[in-house]
């Protein structure tokens, strides 16, 4: 095991190419969201609400932060690629969960809105890298406190403020710029294109499933 992903600056893995290095980012994510579909498509949402939901919880966490651990630290592609299946999956799971309860119609905008935000986004995460790694504590406290708080609001008064989704939306468009900004300083590797990759899955899963409640919402 070697350092986490984006703290890399050497390698003795082959480099590659710039395109090489986007496409298998791009090749990485699109992986990701396959599977999701087909789990959406051929999973029923009622089987997975009948899970007991400490189990599910606790499954889905204890996954997550197992794929995390391995897509940060490994240098082999394989075992980064099967870390980040270990968080495609049971994101997957909670995907179905969500999207069974939307149109189909709100379900496909929120989709376009995410892809058009997500690549404006790599866009200036390309241009501003700097400023993007300056907000990066910024992005981590607020988020936390916004997670608090959101807990507090459900659990304790049984509410929940719209306002809060577009908070979160606003926090992970910077973590997208702040993602792929950083993927692009570290070394061009196969391994770093599906490490930086897993990264941003998680930052526009958790910016599409903001855009669709607010969406639906409306």
């Amino acid at each position: 095991m070697e350092l986490g992903v984006f703290e890399r600056s050497s390698t003795t893995d082959p480099i590659i190419s710039a395109t090489a290095y986007n496409f298998a980012i791009g090749l990485t994510l699109c992986w990701g969201f396959a599977i999701n579909w087909l789990m959406v498509t051929n999973i029923d949402p009622q089987s997975i609400a009948d899970i007991n939901p400490w189990i599910f919880f606790i499954g889905y966490f204890a996954s997550c932060f197992f794929g995390i651990y391995l897509f940060n630290k490994s240098n082999n592609p394989l075992v980064s690629f099967i870390g980040y299946n270990f968080v495609v999956i049971p994101f997957g799971l909670i995907i179905n969960l969500v999207v069974s309860r939307y149109d189909a119609s709100i379900v496909s905008e929120a989709i376009r809105i995410t892809g058009l935000v997500t690549i404006g986004m790599m866009c200036l995460g390309s241009l501003f890298p700097a400023f993007f790694k300056k907000i990066a504590g910024a992005l981590t406290i607020a988020l936390l406190l916004v997670i608090v708080v959101e807990l507090i609001e459900i659990y304790v008064f049984g509410i929940h403020h719209g306002i809060i989704d577009w908070i979160v939306v606003l926090i992970f468009c910077g973590y997208i710029g702040y993602d792929w900004g950083r993927a692009n300083q570290i070394p061009k590797t196969i391994d770093n294109a599906i490490d930086s990759a897993a990264a941003l899955y998680m930052d526009i899963i958790n910016l599409f499933l903001r855009i669709l409640r607010i969406l639906g919402r409306k």
